[in-house]
């Protein structure tokens, strides 16, 4: 069976939100390591997700992992619900004549 992107791009969002949790398991440590976490999260976005809309997603992601108690927010997996499910839903609304 071959991958396509959109499975691909959710198993890594699933991931990446993931390993943005693991700080709520590891006490003492997990804030400190949210501080290392988020520039390579936003990082991650940028480069998963291009353009305008990649840069305000990992803008969001950045500041979403860095502030404590937000890690639940899996922001990778909403990220993959919007740029394959709702943006395609929308873009064929507009194209209906």
């Amino acid at each position: 069976m071959k991958s396509t992107p959109s499975l691909k791009y959710l198993f890594l969002g699933l991931l990446f939100d993931g390993i943005g949790m693991l700080s709520f398991f590891i006490p003492g440590i997990g804030e400190f390591s949210d501080v290392i976490w988020a520039p390579i999260a936003a990082w991650i976005m940028t480069r998963m997700y291009k353009g305008k809309i990649g840069q305000i997603a990992g803008v969001v992601t950045f500041i979403e992992e860095l502030l404590p108690g937000f890690d639940l927010i899996p922001s990778f997996t909403l990220m993959w619900i919007y740029s394959f499910i709702m943006a395609k839903t929308a873009s064929k609304k507009v194209l209906k004549p």
